[in-house]
């Protein structure tokens, strides 16, 4: 784990609790028919991972094998497809799923007729009606090829996000990310033609020899397709990554920079017509959206697939090993390819004591809608202020609470990266500094 100064605001991006850092190997591999006995399953979130890139970019630490062997991805739908019949055979008769997201990795590294068939694990395995709930997936511009589009938009997806970080050529290299505008335009150009109803583009501040007005630049070249989404990502340089094994570590002036530069962002497209609706997250006012008000992650489970996917119950989250360095992945790749058992927890983290209190204000605190304060009443028998005095005071002595104690201020959503880390248990935030990164 990547640790900065106590003041500074760029920690941890904070998009699960706890971080698989945290997980540890499960000692007593409890059976999936059991952690799943007696949780809600009627508005369940399903995830689907593919762990292959075509080229791994100099900031990513995701779970993700750069190329594949011959007959790897075959082998690994094969895998994902006995994992799928497992997992569902453990989940209620009556369970329904709310949305579904395929991600990695990239998605559309698959073949066409492999994105086919990842659509049928999901639908003819899990039961999920891809047409009737929102999908969405993630792609790359080179990979945005018009027959993966077309197997996509076919099969339903609500919601296409490309991971375009830089319109610019130079920041693209500075961040080793090897990519073409026109590449990226082509990509666009093609997803628009599709017609998914969402289009997200991930951009990405903080990179060397960034300006304000380069930023700038690369924002209005993505306003010019209009998206009904973009996310805005903070710069982070981390262990094992490309980008982590030549940079002298984080900076004050570096924070300084990545503040400056999201201020503006979100100055920028708040004045373009577009709401904020987390630290990172954009949307186009009154542009369609891929959500669900059936599905709250505060309180309902997720089910993950693929060996780089977690799963949430209100108990246990759970999931496959965690690597980041190119052997350990492709070792666990390898693993998860050649398994046949796929009905245990195999890693995880147990959600006991005030864990669900923290998740839940948490996941909830850092969007900017903030803590519906009757529903975690009704949930937990208390407030947050009475659960999480201390934490919440000091966000209010540095102006980054609303007066309710319900919502982040501009200026702590500006903090959110801060916020999230210092909600995190002592046990957690232990577990997650004797991580081995590997």
């Amino acid at each position: 784990m990547t640790t900065t100064t106590a003041e500074s605001p760029y920690q941890s991006y904070v998009y699960a609790y706890p971080h698989k850092t945290a997980y540890r190997p499960l000692p007593d591999r409890p059976a999936l028919r059991e952690v799943w006995a007696g949780e809600r399953q009627h508005a369940l979130s399903l995830y689907l991972h593919v762990p292959f890139c075509e080229v791994r970019c100099g900031f990513c630490n995701l779970f993700t094998r750069i190329g594949s062997p011959e007959g790897l991805t075959t082998a690994y739908l094969d895998a994902l497809e006995r994992q799928a019949t497992a997992v569902r055979a453990a989940l209620d008769t009556g369970a329904r799923f709310a949305l579904a997201a395929f991600g990695g990795g990239t998605p559309t590294y698959l073949a066409a007729a492999e994105l086919t068939r990842l659509c049928d694990i999901a639908e003819q395995r899990m039961g999920v009606d891809l047409r009737a709930v929102p999908l969405s997936v993630e792609a790359s511009p080179d990979t945005c090829t018009p027959d993966r589009l077309a197997v996509l938009a076919e099969r339903g997806t609500t919601r296409l996000s490309i991971g375009v970080q830089s319109f610019l050529d130079t920041e693209a290299r500075s961040a080793v990310r090897p990519q073409k505008r026109a590449a990226v335009e082509t990509a666009l150009d093609r997803a628009r033609a599709a017609g998914f109803p969402v289009l997200n583009i991930d951009l990405i501040y903080g990179i060397d020899g960034q300006t304000e007005r380069s930023w700038l630049r690369s924002l209005d070249a993505a306003l010019g397709w209009q998206p009904e989404e973009l996310y805005l990502y903070p710069l982070y340089v981390r262990p094992l990554t490309g980008l982590g094994r030549r940079s002298p570590g984080p900076s004050p002036a570096w924070d300084a920079q990545r503040l400056a530069l999201y201020r503006a962002g979100r100055d920028h497209l708040l004045a373009a017509g577009y709401e904020q609706v987390s630290m990172r997250m954009f949307r186009r006012s009154g542009a369609a959206t891929a959500s669900t008000g059936e599905y709250a992650c505060q309180t309902d489970g997720m089910v993950g697939l693929g060996c780089g996917a977690r799963s949430y119950t209100s108990k246990l989250h759970y999931s496959f090993d965690y690597a980041v360095d190119a052997s350990a992945v492709r070792g666990i790749i390898d693993a998860y390819v050649a398994g046949t058992d796929f009905d245990r927890a195999e890693h995880g983290w147990e959600m006991s004591g005030d864990e669900p209190r923290r998740r839940h204000l948490l996941q909830s605190l850092l969007q900017a809608e903030g803590v519906d304060l009757a529903a975690y009443r009704r949930r937990f028998g208390s407030s947050p202020r009475q659960d999480f005095p201390a934490e919440l005071a000091a966000f209010e002595e540095r102006g980054w609470l609303t007066a309710d104690g319900a919502a982040l201020t501009p200026e702590g959503l500006a903090h959110s990266d801060a916020i999230g880390p210092a909600l995190f248990s002592a046990e957690v935030a232990a577990r997650m500094e004797a991580y081995e990164a590997r």
